[in-house]
């Protein structure tokens, strides 16, 4: 499998920009969403967002012909059937509620070709979960993106015992020719996070805990983080740049 055509449903912060990045790196990727002015805020977003395509050739990171190209190989569609119609892999970037993620991969698993590989950018729902609602589990794993996605380089793979080791090549390649780099992690049902989030969870809990006891302030913390342990920015600043989106 060498997919050039990407589905994305979802077109909120997170599909609008998963979907620039593989748009950039030479997929044509069709965007879907049941709502006509998400997909206009999605358009938006890529083109004129913070991170967005103008963005990039203002700093110098793409070209104008680029930027272009990477607009033209996007599509919005409201029409789930039609985004995933020939597509080797979809990626998946609903809201993080199980109930909704089970119904939409239920779908995906109606409306896309059988041998196609369906991901999810859950966050820490479990993956196992979402692979068994559908009729192909070995083709059910998840891709989790960070924000902001044209930034930050990780691809958290997370799988389960029964993974297709040929699908998850596949997307292992994919995530690479994205200027990504792949970390294969395994599910766990029973704590939400895998492993990014689990440990940011319990920094954020400690610092929390640190600035309620008077210890330090959370600049000082984030000072500290910064100086003593060579973090980038402390927990606090990590807060405020996600907000950010």
């Amino acid at each position: 499998m060498n997919p050039k055509t990407i589905a994305v449903t979802g077109g909120g912060v997170m599909g609008a920009q998963i979907a620039q990045v593989l748009a950039v790196h030479g997929h044509t990727v069709r965007i879907h969403d049941l709502d006509d002015r998400r997909l206009a805020a999605a358009r938006e977003r890529i083109v004129d967002g913070r991170f967005g395509l103008r963005a990039s050739v203002a700093k110098g990171k793409l070209t104008e012909q680029e930027s272009q190209a990477a607009a033209d190989r996007l599509s919005y569609t409201t029409d789930l059937a039609a985004a995933c119609d020939g597509v080797d892999l979809v990626q998946e970037a609903v809201p993080e509620d199980m109930g909704l993620k089970v119904r939409v991969f239920r779908r995906l698993d109606e409306v896309s070709p059988p041998g196609a590989v369906l991901l999810s950018n859950t966050a820490g729902l479990p993956v196992s979960a979402l692979a068994y609602a559908t009729d192909r589990p070995a083709l059910v794993f998840g891709w989790h993106w960070f924000q902001p996605c044209a930034v930050m380089r990780c691809a958290e793979l997370v799988v389960h015992d029964r993974v297709d080791p040929e699908a998850l090549a596949a997307v292992t390649a994919v995530a690479e020719s994205c200027g990504r780099r792949p970390v294969a992690v395994h599910d766990q049902p029973l704590a939400w996070g895998f492993v990014a989030n689990r440990i940011n969870a319990a920094v954020r809990r400690e610092a929390d805990q640190i600035v309620a006891e008077g210890v330090a302030t959370p600049e000082q913390v984030d000072a500290i983080m910064r100086d003593a342990l060579r973090w980038p920015m402390g927990p606090f600043e990590m807060r405020g740049a996600a907000a950010l989106g």
